[in-house]
């Protein structure tokens, strides 16, 4: 027989041939419990029966802690091929007891982990990226439609919240735009004029630079630009809004988030880029520009050198690259924000996804523009 006595609970542990008796006492909450349970386990676990009583009458009070003791002298003795009965239970601890009694808990080995073949990690990858793809195209179809529908019925529009969005898609990064068009057109210029010198050719950095800026550089930086501040921004606001649970109420009140939020912010994102783009495009001549008056050159050879090998092609190419760029990028930032998960970090995360999936689409969709305009012979 072995007795241990704690400031809150007792324990009485009673070996007869094959039967075996634990009383316990006393306080049965989160400090008793924790007092006598190893006592109890490496009792019972050690001892050899074929049945074991749990003599709870001397027990004053029983919460769920008490309960996880019982509960695991009760697999103890399972393990051991034995029987258990409980003794003397109060009423209520009857109760509560009877809550957990009859469920088998769940078991976890670390050595038992799951292993899956290549096979289906590929199965299971592929399936992932399809079912992507298919909430990508069925989310571009509804936009689409939807902005036809606002084209359309512009009644239909919230503009004050198009134009707030206007003002955070555009007013308020130009400052940004500007500042890095200026600081590219600067050391784009620079690095060229100092490769062309040696062949006396410095004179054709304004052709390249006009021609880089308006067909390529102008529209791209400024999209991903737009990716990392305004997709993001958007992101993170309907993210948040869906863990709130406000686009499940958008939805009980009969309101479509994707008229409600959706719209108007592709709309903003569509109608500023163009700005955006233009203000790119003339920082960064005003930064050649800057190159060109420090290695002598007049204003009006710069100037005539960069509009006569312009056209209008090249303008509305850089325009309409632009303009497809802005919707993907306004897209996915809203579409990664529809698809946030519960969690902490789930803003976070689509937050990165809206910005790395946005920059990925505009280089793929910028290869596609390429090859349309290489094979057009724009």
């Amino acid at each position: 027989m072995t007795t241990s006595i704690h400031d809150t609970a007792t324990i009485s542990v009673t070996a007869d041939k094959n039967a075996l008796r634990v009383a316990l006492g006393g306080r049965l909450d989160a400090a008793g419990t924790a007092s006598i349970w190893r006592s109890a386990v490496d009792s019972v676990r050690s001892a050899a029966f074929s049945s074991l009583e749990a003599d709870c009458g001397d027990v004053t009070y029983m919460d769920g802690a008490g309960v996880a003791l019982l509960v695991r002298l009760r697999d103890l003795a399972a393990e051991k091929s034995g029987s258990i009965t409980l003794a003397r239970l109060r009423p209520e601890d009857e109760k509560l007891v009877s809550l957990t009694w009859d469920i088998e808990l769940p078991k976890w080995d670390r050595a038992d982990k799951e292993r899956r073949g290549l096979a289906v990690a590929v199965g299971e990858a592929t399936g992932e990226l399809w079912k992507a793809s298919r909430q990508m195209i069925a989310f571009v179809g509804e936009s689409f439609a939807l902005l036809c529908q606002a084209m359309l019925r512009p009644g239909q529009v919230r503009w004050k919240d198009v134009l707030l969005s206007c003002l955070n898609v555009g007013v308020e990064s130009l400052f940004i735009i500007v500042l890095i068009g200026f600081l590219m057109g600067l050391i784009m210029s620079f690095q060229s004029a100092v490769s062309l010198q040696r062949f006396g050719g410095e004179i054709f950095v304004p052709n390249m630079l006009g021609l880089v800026m308006f067909r390529e550089m102008g529209p791209l930086v400024t999209s991903i630009l737009l990716a990392a501040r305004s997709g993001s921004a958007f992101a993170a606001e309907i993210g948040t809004m869906k863990i709130n649970e406000e686009l499940d109420a958008l939805t009980t009140m009969g309101l479509s988030p994707m008229k409600f939020l959706v719209v108007p912010k592709l709309l903003a994102t569509m109608m500023m880029v163009l700005m955006m783009t233009m203000f790119f495009n003339l920082a960064s001549l005003v930064g050649g520009a800057v190159v060109m008056l420090s290695m002598g050159y007049p204003l009006v050879t710069f100037t005539s050198r960069v509009f006569s090998y312009l056209d209008y092609g090249d303008f509305w190419g850089g325009m309409s690259k632009a303009l497809v760029f802005s919707f993907l990028v306004a897209g996915v930032g809203c579409l990664r924000g529809i698809q946030t998960r519960t969690g902490a970090s789930a803003v976070g995360l689509s937050t990165t996804s809206a910005v790395v999936s946005g920059i990925i689409l505009i280089a793929f969709a910028d290869g596609i523009f390429a090859m349309a305009f290489y094979y057009l012979g724009i």
